[in-house]
């Protein structure tokens, strides 16, 4: 099994204090994404962290793009690498050598150089876990299946503000590019 695992990553996915309090009950939320990261450190798999994140000013965002010109004016605040609102939730503290990849788009590949690590560590099959389900968990796994990455969501390492979106893209959707299962399920694959 460590084999194959020898050429997966688990990404998790804007679990970045900025968007993780918009949740309520948040504790009880990470307990999936903290099963995972707990899997796959045991198990060797590497663990990428993504984030969103903009220079100071927001150089990156312009007026024409609907979901991104709202950061300036939600109180995000300034979103910039070294904010507070851009850095990993505490519960999901990363460890030294587990890569902090910066995006700039909903998608994990778009303005980051998130295909150059996988390339160079030679992975093949990504694990996804993320927030929000309908942002970059669903364009990152479109993009990472363009690109013929193997994929895993795991559903229950995924949260939406809408829960009826959640069930439509991980019972529907989601299944047509990548198989679909818990954290605690996948963790039985492995051990």
């Amino acid at each position: 099994m460590l084999n194959q695992s020898s050429h997966t990553a688990l990404l998790l996915m804007d679990v970045q204090n900025a968007i993780t309090s918009r949740f309520a009950e948040l504790s009880e939320a990470l307990v999936p994404f903290q099963k995972a990261l707990e899997t796959a450190r045991r198990n060797g798999i590497p663990v990428i962290f993504v984030r969103l994140a903009f220079r100071d000013g927001h150089p990156e965002i312009s007026p024409r793009n609907k979901s991104f010109s709202r950061i300036s004016e939600s109180g995000l605040g300034a979103m910039s690498p070294t904010d507070a609102a851009a850095q990993i939730h505490s519960s999901l503290e990363p460890m030294p050598g587990e890569p902090i990849v910066t995006k700039l788009r909903v998608s994990a590949f778009a303005g980051s150089d998130l295909e150059v690590i996988l390339r160079s560590r030679q992975i093949n099959t990504l694990v996804l876990g993320g927030i929000a389900t309908s942002g970059v968990v669903l364009s990152t796994l479109r993009e990472a299946a363009d690109k013929d990455f193997a994929l895993t969501v795991l559903s229950d390492a995924c949260l939406d503000a809408d829960p009826e979106v959640h069930r439509v893209l991980i019972e529907k959707v989601f299944p047509r590019q990548a198989d679909v299962m818990t954290a605690a399920a996948w963790a039985e694959t492995l051990d």
